[in-house]
């Protein structure tokens, strides 16, 4: 059963809990609950973080905490009662911990380890306060200290000053805004003196010294592994110092048992030290960490016998060694304990002991032996710093270790006053003792006991080491066999100072025998007093002590009986007559040495010190004492410091005249004393001293006549050094003058003030005496000057004391003004002059408005001379600074508090009163403009700092209060007849300003202290947005004031990211809207204005995607009940899209997008601005933005497409322009010119010369009209320039790619969208899938082409469908003419480009096993953009999709028909060129078509398509099934010329591949002659009869002009390009195109297309030539290449590379063929290959991810050739119809494949092509895939057949013109007429030559607009409409005769029109007329190229 709770109301988590049960609340440890209910072991309550969030959690894992309840029940509040500091620290560590993260994450590290360091400081002091232990005292210290650390951390925060008062946070309630603001400024002031660390030349008075950081080393024995000592050890730790030999700490002593632990249980783990009070001067030091192990047992370790076992004696046994300097930086970085491990050393040779660890750090390795594996001292170390206090707060559980404090000998860099030290160092260094007529060298040891005058031994007055208890006796350790023993053992003797004076140390001497008995014999001792008779301690030196000697039967009862003795060489002087007879004999041999240092706080060394404390003993030796208190030690004077300067002071007053001088030098020696930065930490002790015990009250005459003189002398003396010391001695001086005066001044009752005061005013006469001298010849005089300077500002407060500050400021006037005024003293002097003025602005007097009246001018003097003179600006800025800071500080400040205080107080009826009393209206009028102005001044920054968080609420809530007050008065008397826009506009601008100021944003802030504002003003934003409506409301018809110019500040308003703000004031916009419809009909001000404004708005980071829903919901609800809501709808619906790409803009721009992100958002926020709201400012902004973008991203087209929008919209007028942007003021035509200028420059850059030529034309014609000739010469030049480099320059034809972006994750710019994107140079799909993946790293890539449902659209997610497109150009005009060069139609294939397509195989119907291709049909998509490429972007939206379906036989029909004009292509080219030299190519050719027919490719198609059930099923396709008949005819036809050319220029090592080729033909004619009866007569160059074979090249003749031309006119393959390449690289279409094709032939039948095709791979883009990109798929292939376009890309590449006999043998330059001629092996049984038969190529659908799944092409080949042995082959000419391979080595002489083959003169003209008849057929022509390659060489090349490199181009492109030796040809072989030939005389209509294209691609489109790179018709040829398809030619043996005469007599007209070479001869035979013609014409050409 819940109940609710009585007490237990408040907890702390002390466990985390998951709130894993029903119900469970997560709560994190350390966050506080409230809580409301509880049952059996349970709470229900909520947690203080999350106060909405309910829940349960276990009652066990909370801590409770008494609180306070106010308001019990549902909505009850709940305050801890414990101390405010301590819950606000609690919540300020809460807030400083996400920001303490973040310091580490934005790399400041310096802050994040300060902070940290603050924070455990906090955390202890809570602690501390929590303990309750404290007293109260103890407890305003801790709270002392948390303040100035909460301030010191809320500062560099950047967070809100907090004000306090006794260190708690004040109420702002509770307390006048005049005492809130001076809290504030007492909290400023606190803050920066806590933060401060300006560390002047010297630190000043009042100011806190920068004390320098202490350092501790703090050290842990973990353990000494050693297994052979058996014994009990002790282990000394100590700092050695190598450069000066001596150690620089006290020892810390570790007590081992033989089995290497403590020898006290209790300090396991326990084994620590401290060594403390290091300097930074000490940490710079050669250091050393020394460890010396002394074992206690036998004399020998290893002898049993020598030494009974019952005695232990201290024997040496090992050392080791560890160099600070070495792990130093280690210890710094790491910031906590790291181990190390020393080598335990041991002494070869005891009698160099002392020394064994100088030797080990000198490695002098002969003297000490190497440890075994197992010896080793384990340590810890880690470095700590600060002071003690401060370590040991912060390492609490270190200190609970039982740490020893181990400390520096001598005292720290700093000795803090209350430091009360007395101990007495003394080392036992060495001793000289005689043998005594012992055989051997004795074992000695040393005992010591320190006694007291009455001869008792002082208890524990011995120290060994730190860590160990003290003890009463000392033992030394026994050195065996040694006389001369050297000890150098450290011991501290801790003895009180009350028995210092009168105690003596005893030093025995023992023989210790190692014989059975083992006696310890004592033979002698010595002695030595602790301090002098003259009352001095023993001096810090070495001592030799006598040797008494004595025997074991000796007795020490009496001391007396020796203490009379001399015990050193000093004391027997004092004593010469010792009587012989005395016990103790002296004995002279021996003796004894001791070092002692003395650390005492109490005790002095110093003769001449003591000689001073007691000069009334020596009265005649006062001036020598007071001259020798120069030399005395600096410690020495800061421990007796009162006790000197009350002895001074009495010397004074005792004889001023005889000791003034000499005293007043000794004060300044002390004075300056103090300044060192070691003592600085007694300067308090000084003041002390002044204030409460200094008692001098005649000093003063004396201080200033001294000081007077100083100064008076400085104009004469050389030496000026104790002048110096004075003036630097000036405060401490003047304290003591004016405290001297004022005790005088009591006791006289003031008498003798006018003599003070006048010789005060002398006294500053001297001192501008001094400072007016001329120093710039005297360097100690320039010194003398400075010292002064620099001291002056600091005796203000004490002239204050004294003096009015009016005559302190005149003092301080005349002393200013007496400086030189010229700057040129020196740079030094002049920097130490300002430093004196800058500290006398920053003083106490300079705060007096009294004071600065008179000191300003003089001030302001000296920094107008710097400032004119430009020295030293940064010095009088900072004064500048600090002048205007003081007075705006004393005035504004004061006078706003009182103002919002007085406002504060007021009620209804003050308010009422205050308005009733103005007289008139414009009384009022002007007070409410006063107070509106006032407001709003205080809302600015200016006069609150941006941290008092508190003021700055406190004054917003009293003016939103008063605003209340005040709107009601301007309702009523500044609305209706007296409406004022002045008064309304200034209280709307005062309202929007107060909404939208910073400290009222209470979104950035952290929730606990919004919750804190909330609940104390709530949000005061809603209340000023009412008020601000409610005024808006009663303004009436005066609104259309406002409008448009509050249209800005209102939106704004809305722009605020508080929900209530937003409702109340987006409203508004309609009744704007309203009232402006009203006055004109329209809103178009509204309009204008409020898109204005929210562009800029939005940029500037306001708004928000909830702002955009909530502004077209609030505003469509309200417009639609409007008469003219169809505008509003439009407009709202126009502003809410504009937010909509704004806030994408803002979003790209401000994230760290990739540039086509920005581009693509801005192009579309560009087009919006024009086409949706037609803003033109706007629009041309963007274009410039967008402009900017492609530049930096180095996309110049597109830089100068952007611009060229703007320079559209300009005329070429004289209209003036304003200046704009970064245009200046210019006319029209002037600023047009420019941007004709700077376009043609980018449109150069980004070699688009075809785009530049235009506008250099509009250049031109403009300049011819204004007579303008020298800009039209240079205008027409650079239009000249232009056409040579697009002769001359390469440039790189890019990839296009389709991208599909779905899902509503991405920008509302790309959402659900598709794009086609113009790649960059050398990008293929792959790389291009990789980049658009890194711009969208959350996107998914999909794996197929297909459309994506709705799902994917609607999801929230992001997927990519990227795959290449091929382009369809729009300029095929320029294709089709001849002599048009590559170069130039390469450039129009690409661009001006709007339309692209893809194709998909796919099988519709059932799929026959037997023959697939009877069901395989190609989906054609044909994509249309919005704009074309290359434009404004680099990527367009697709506006529209095409889809048509290509059927099997249609595809058939193609790949017969392409392959028929490769073949001719490559024919005529031997033909005509007779390259006999390198048959290569042809033998390829012919042998993979041959082959491949012959292997059931053809055969294949006859299966499918002349099979009785497949025409009697498709009686439709009769016609097209002719056709094919036709086309395998004619290929026979063309096989027979091509075996004939074959022939004639075969090597003779060939011929058996001739033959085979020979054989195979026949059976290729054998196969189809079932199906063509006459077949065999077509061709007798390949009959089966013997007919020779010069016969059969003579029955050929060449093909006319004509017939070439009737082919181009009427061929269906007329107006058909080819299909494009990428020449990206010389492999750059390799590959890809490489795994899209499949053969046609027997081998591969019994496997479906699809099948092959799911197991094809895609060849590694690694080493070969072809793999650059091996994508098998068409989505990463490009488009179908022509023979044309791969020849001129092998071309253009191969003047990348090097020449032949200069390229390595490798796969990317394979070696040449052999010089003979003869093909390597490999090569020659290229040709034995047999491949299969024709599959589909790749899917154009596949993504990269799919590369072992391509699919089908959309065109099928005929041939076969070699796959695996010619790899390489498929680099030039688009693709191998075969699974792609793995890369092989190339072969031989690839390249001069290309370029070689064609360079031989002509020989015999080889029989000519057959001709086609015309024919017409309905076949609609496929276009070519876009990315899958057609007709490969072995399949689908549409340049080879066979297996054949693409250099070899098509017939009409006339590349085999080109060579690589003369320069390229560009003039086209279309234009040359050729021979005609016909195969058989006898048939009636001759067969007429056909325009041979090269690939399929100049099939596929002849209906449909073109495909990109589509070769060009004849010259002759008039273009025909793209989209009408032309009439296609007869079929043969059927003749059409009205279609024949027409197109004869075409043929005919443009045959009248062309030039005849010759005329006709009448012997001549027609065909020998054409013959030479032809030839006349060839020749004609020849000669021209």
């Amino acid at each position: 059963m819940w109940t609710p709770t009585e007490e237990e109301k408040y907890g702390v988590v002390i466990c985390s809990f998951r709130g894993s049960v029903p119900q469970g609340l997560v709560l994190e440890i350390g966050e506080t609950v409230q809580i409301l209910e509880k049952c059996e072991g349970w709470y229900r309550g909520v947690s203080t973080k999350k106060p909405n969030i309910k829940g349960i959690f276990p009652a066990n894992y909370i801590h409770l905490k008494k609180a306070i309840v106010s308001n019990r029940g549902q909505y009850e509040t709940v305050v801890p009662l414990e101390d405010s500091i301590v819950t606000e620290v609690t919540a300020t560590l809460q807030e400083w911990a996400s920001l303490w993260k973040q310091l580490y994450v934005k790399h400041k590290v310096d802050l994040f380890y300060k902070l940290r360091h603050v924070m455990n400081e906090l955390i202890d002091l809570r602690r501390q306060l929590l303990s309750g232990h404290l007293t109260q005292d103890q407890v305003r210290e801790v709270k002392r200290h948390i303040t100035v650390r909460l301030d010191w951390g809320n500062e560099h925060l950047g967070l809100d000053l907090v004000p306090r008062k006794d260190f708690e946070v004040v109420d702002s309630d509770q307390i006048s805004v005049s005492d809130l603001y001076k809290m504030h400024l007492s909290s400023r002031q606190s803050v920066q003196q806590s933060t401060s660390q300006v560390d002047t030349m010297r630190p000043r008075h009042g100011e806190t010294c920068r004390m320098p950081v202490p350092h501790h080393f703090f050290l842990s024995l973990k353990s000494f592994t050693y297994n052979t000592i058996g014994e009990d050890t002790d282990v000394f730790f100590s700092l050695y110092d190598m450069r000066e030999g001596k150690q620089i700490s006290e020892r810390f002593l570790v007590r081992l048992n033989k089995n290497g632990g403590p020898r006290n249980p209790e300090k396991i783990e326990r084994m620590c030290a401290l060594f403390t009070d290091l300097s930074s001067k000490d940490m710079k030091r050669d250091l050393y960490i020394i460890a010396h192990v002394i074992r206690i047992g036998r004399m020998l370790l290893n002898d049993s016998k020598k030494g009974p076992a019952h005695l232990h004696y201290r024997r040496p046994y090992g050392c080791a060694v560890l160099s600070i300097l070495d792990v130093l930086q280690s210890l710094t970085e790491l910031k906590e304990e790291k181990d190390f491990v020393l080598k335990v050393y041991t002494c070869n040779n005891e009698s160099e002991w002392s020394q064994i660890h100088e030797n080990i750090i000198r490695k002098s390795s002969a003297k000490y032996s190497a440890p075994s594996a197992s010896h080793g001292l384990i340590i810890s170390l880690q470095l700590l710093r600060g002071d003690m206090e401060q370590i040991r707060r912060e390492n609490p559980m270190t200190f609970n270790r039982g740490l020893a404090i181990t400390r520096k000998l001598g005292f720290p860099d700093v000795i803090m006053p209350g430091d009360i030290r007395n101990d007495l160092y003394l080392t036992l260094e060495k001793g000289d003792f005689e043998r005594g007529g012992k055989s051997v060298q004795k074992n000695i040891e040393v005992t010591m006991y320190v006694l007291y005058a009455d001869g008792e031994i002082l208890k524990d007055c011995i120290s060994l080491g730190s860590g160990e208890p003290n003890r009463s006796s000392y033992h030394s350790f026994v050195l065996y066999h040694s006389n001369s023993p050297r000890w150098g053992e450290i011991i501290k003797l801790p003895i009180p100072i009350d028995r210092f004076r009168g105690s003596h140390l005893r030093f025995e001497f023992r023989h210790c025998s190692t014989k059975d008995k083992g006696e310890k014999k004592l033979f002698g001792f010595a002695f030595s007093p602790l301090m002098r008779d003259d009352g001095t301690t023993l001096s810090d030196d070495i001592h030799e002590l006598y040797v008494y000697k004595c025997d074991e039967n000796s007795t020490f009862n009496n001391h007396a009986l020796y203490l009379g003795l001399p015990c050193c060489k000093e004391d027997y002087s004092g004593c010469p007559n010792i009587p012989s007879s005395l016990i103790f004999q002296r004995s002279t041999k021996e003796s004894f040495f001791i070092s002692t240092q003395l650390s005492s706080t109490k005790l002095t060394q110093n003769v001449d010190l003591l000689a001073l404390l007691k000069w009334k003993a020596f009265p005649d030796r006062i001036m020598d004492i007071l001259g020798r208190l120069r030399h005395v030690n600096g410690e020495e004077i800061v421990k007796f410091l009162q006790d000197i300067l009350d002895t001074l002071f009495v010397i004074l007053d005792d004889n001023t005249e005889k000791y003034g001088l000499l005293v007043f030098q000794s004060l300044v020696f002390i004075i300056n004393l103090l300044r060192d930065i070691k003592y600085f930490h007694f300067r308090p002790v000084m003041d002390t001293y002044i204030q409460k015990h200094f008692a001098g009250a005649l000093a003063y005459k004396e201080l200033i006549r001294c000081l007077k003189w100083y100064m008076d002398c400085s104009a004469e003396l050389i030496r000026q050094d104790h002048i110096q010391e004075a003036m630097r001695a000036l405060e401490y001086l003047f304290k003591f003058i004016v405290q001297s005066r004022i005790l005088y001044s009591r006791a006289t009752c003031g008498m003798e003030e006018e003599q003070f005061r006048s010789s005060i005013q002398e006294l500053f006469q001297s001192i501008r005496f001094v400072l007016s001298l001329d120093s710039r010849n005297s360097e100690t005089l320039l010194f003398t000057q400075a010292a002064l300077l620099n001291s002056f500002p600091t005796i203000f407060d004490e002239l204050l004391q004294m003096f009015t500050v009016q005559e302190v400021a005149e003092f301080v006037r005349g002393t200013l003004g007496s400086m030189p005024s010229t700057v040129h003293i020196g740079q030094s002097m002049d920097v130490v002059k300002l430093q004196s003025i800058a500290r006398t602005v920053d003083s106490r007097l300079f705060s007096f408005s009294e004071s600065r009246r008179i000191l300003l001018p003089v001030v302001l003097h000296h920094i107008h001379l710097h400032l004119r003179q430009q020295k030293e600006l940064l010095i009088c800025s900072g004064i500048l600074g600090s002048i205007f800071s003081i007075i705006k500080t004393s005035s504004l400040g004061e006078y706003v508090s009182c103002l919002l205080s007085l406002l504060r107080q007021m009620c209804d009826t003050h308010y009422q009163h205050l308005l009733d009393n103005f007289q008139s209206k414009d009384e009022l009028k002007e007070f409410l403009l006063k107070i509106f102005c006032v407001f709003r001044n205080l809302m600015k920054m200016s006069v609150f700092p941006r941290d008092w968080m508190v003021m700055r609420l406190l004054t917003s809530n009293i003016i939103v209060t008063t605003v209340q007050y005040l709107s009601s008065a301007l309702h009523k008397n500044f609305t209706e007849t007296d409406f004022d826009f002045k008064v309304w506009n200034s209280y709307f601008s005062l309202a929007v300003l107060f909404i939208n100021q910073p400290s009222l944003q209470l979104e950035i802030i952290t929730s606990s202290k919004r919750k804190k504002i909330l609940d104390k003003y709530g949000d005061m934003r809603v209340m000023m947005a009412y008020e601000l409506f409610s005024m808006w409301q009663n303004l009436g018809e005066h609104k259309i004031h406002f409008i448009p110019g509050m249209i800005g500040p209102f939106l704004g308003v809305t722009l605020v990211p508080q929900p209530e703000v937003r409702n109340i004031m987006i409203p508004i916009f309609h009744d704007m809207m309203d009232w402006e419809q009203r006055k004109n009909g329209n809103f178009k001000q509204v309009e204008a204005e409020l898109i204005d404004k929210l562009d800029s708005m939005v940029s500037e980071g306001k708004g928000d995607e909830s702002y955009r829903e909530l502004f077209g919901l609030l505003l469509l609800e309200k417009v639609e009940q409007e008469t003219w809501r169809e505008t509003g709808i439009s407009f709202v619906t126009s502003v809410t899209r504009l937010m909509e790409r704004l806030l994408d803009y803002r979003d790209c721009m401000k994230g760290e997008e990739t540039e086509n992100k920005k581009i693509g958002c801005t192009v579309n926020l560009m087009n919006f601005y024009k086409s949706e709201i037609n803003k033109e400012e706007m629009y041309i902004r963007y274009i410039h933005k967008l402009c900017d973008m492609h530049l930096q991203a180095e996309n110049y087209t597109e830089a100068a497409f952007t611009l060229l929008l703007y320079c559209e919209l300009l005329q070429w007028e004289e209209r003036p322009l304003r200046e704009f942007l970064h245009y200046p003021s210019q006319t029209e035509w002037q600023r047009k010119e420019g941007l004709c200028r700077k376009i043609i420059h980018y449109f150069n850059k980004g070699k688009s010369w075809e785009f530049g030529i235009p506008l250099c034309r509009e250049l031109a014609c403009q300049y011819e009209s204004l007579y303008d000739y020298q800009s039209l010469s240079w205008i027409r030049k650079m239009e000249a320039s232009y056409y040579d480099n697009i002769m001359e320059q390469q440039r790189l034809e890019p990839e296009f790619f389709r991208v599909g972006f779905y899902g509503r994750k991405f920008p509302f710019f790309l959402r659900n969208k598709e794009y086609v994107c113009r790649g960059h140079d050398y990008e293929r799909l792959e790389a291009f899938q990789q980049r658009m993946l890194s711009e969208f790293p959350q996107a998914v890539a999909m794996q197929h082409p297909n459309h994506p449902d709705d799902a994917i659209l609607q999801c929230d997610a992001q997927y990519l469908q990227i795959y290449a497109v091929t382009p369809i150009p729009d300029y095929v005009d320029v294709l089709q003419m001849d002599r048009v060069p590559d170069r130039v139609k390469s450039f129009y294939r690409v661009n001006n480009v709007r339309k692209f397509r893809y194709d998909r195989p796919f099988h519709k119907g059932p799929k026959d096993k037997e023959n697939e291709f009877k069901s395989l049909w190609i989906e054609r998509t044909t994509l249309t953009l919005t704009h074309s490429l290359p434009g404004i972007s680099r990527w367009f939206e697709v506006e529209r999709r095409e889809l048509v379906e290509v059927s099997p036989l249609e595809n058939a029909i193609q790949v017969v028909e392409n392959k028929n004009q490769e073949l001719r292509a490559l024919i005529s080219q031997y033909q005509h060129k007779q390259v006999h030299s390198n048959i290569n190519l042809l033998s390829m050719c012919l042998n993979g078509v041959i082959d491949a027919a012959v292997n059931g490719g053809i055969a294949r198609y006859q299966e499918a398509f002349f099979d009785k059930d497949y025409i009697t099923k498709h009686p439709g396709d009769a016609e097209k099934i002719t056709q094919l008949k036709e086309l395998m005819q004619e290929q026979v036809h063309i096989l027979g010329v091509g075996l004939a050319v074959h022939e004639k220029f075969v090597h003779p090592e060939m011929r058996p591949l001739h033959k085979k080729l020979i054989d195979q033909f026949q059976m290729m004619r054998a196969s189809l002659y079932h199906e063509f009866p006459g077949l065999d007569k077509l061709s007798p160059a390949c009959s089966g009869t013997s007919t020779p074979r010069g016969n059969v090249l003579a029955s050929h003749s060449p093909m006319s002009p004509e017939s070439m031309k009737m082919t181009h006119r009427h061929s269906p393959m007329n107006l058909m390009g080819t299909g494009r390449h990428s020449s990206s690289s010389l492999s750059s279409h390799a590959s890809s195109e490489a795994g899209n094709v499949v053969m046609l032939g027997d081998s591969n039948m019994g496997e479906a297309p699809e099948d092959l095709y799911h197991h094809m791979q895609a060849s590694p883009s690694s080493s070969s030539l072809s793999s650059t990109h091996s994508a098998p798929s068409q989505m990463i292939t490009s488009a179908p290449s022509s023979a044309r376009d791969k020849y001129r890309h092998a071309r253009e590449m191969m003047l990348l590379l090097p020449t032949h006999r200069d390229r390595p043998s490798s796969a990317m330059y394979p070696a040449a063929i052999l010089e003979n001629g003869q093909l390597p092996n490999f090569q020659r049984a290229l040709f034995q290959q047999v491949v299969g038969a024709c599959k589909p190529c790749s899917d154009p659908n596949l993504s990269v991810a799919e590369k072992a799944v391509p699919a089908a092409p959309s065109s099928w080949s005929l041939d076969s050739g070699a796959r695996e042995a010619q790899p390489f082959l498929s680099a030039h000419t688009g693709c191998i119809l075969a699974p792609p391979v793995p890369p092989r080595s190339l072969l031989h002489g690839h390249y001069s494949l290309h370029f070689d083959a064609f360079h031989h003169p002509l020989g015999d003209t080889p029989p000519a092509l057959p001709a086609r008849t015309l024919r017409k057929s309905p076949l609609h022509p496929i276009p070519a895939s876009p990315t899958s390659p057609q007709s490969g060489l072995d399949g689908s090349n549409s340049t080879l057949s066979g297996s054949a490199s693409s250099g070899v181009s098509s017939l009409s492109e006339s590349n085999f013109g080109h060579s690589s030796e003369a320069p390229p040809r560009t003039d086209t072989m279309d234009s040359m007429p050729s021979q005609a030939w016909n195969a058989d005389e006898d048939l009636e209509p001759p067969y007429l030559p056909v325009h041979y294209s090269l690939s399929e691609s100049a099939v596929l489109d002849s209906i449909k607009a073109q495909p990109c790179r589509s070769h060009s018709a004849p010259g002759c040829v008039i273009p025909q409409d793209p989209m009408d398809p032309p009439a296609l030619p007869p079929k043969p043996y059927h003749p059409r005769l009205p279609a024949l005469e027409h197109d004869e007599g075409v043929l005919l007209r443009e045959e009248a029109e062309r030039p005849r070479g010759l005329h006709r001869k009448a012997s001549l035979p027609p065909g020998s007329v054409k013959e030479e013609q032809a030839r006349m014409a060839w020749e004609h050409g020849r000669g021209e190229q």
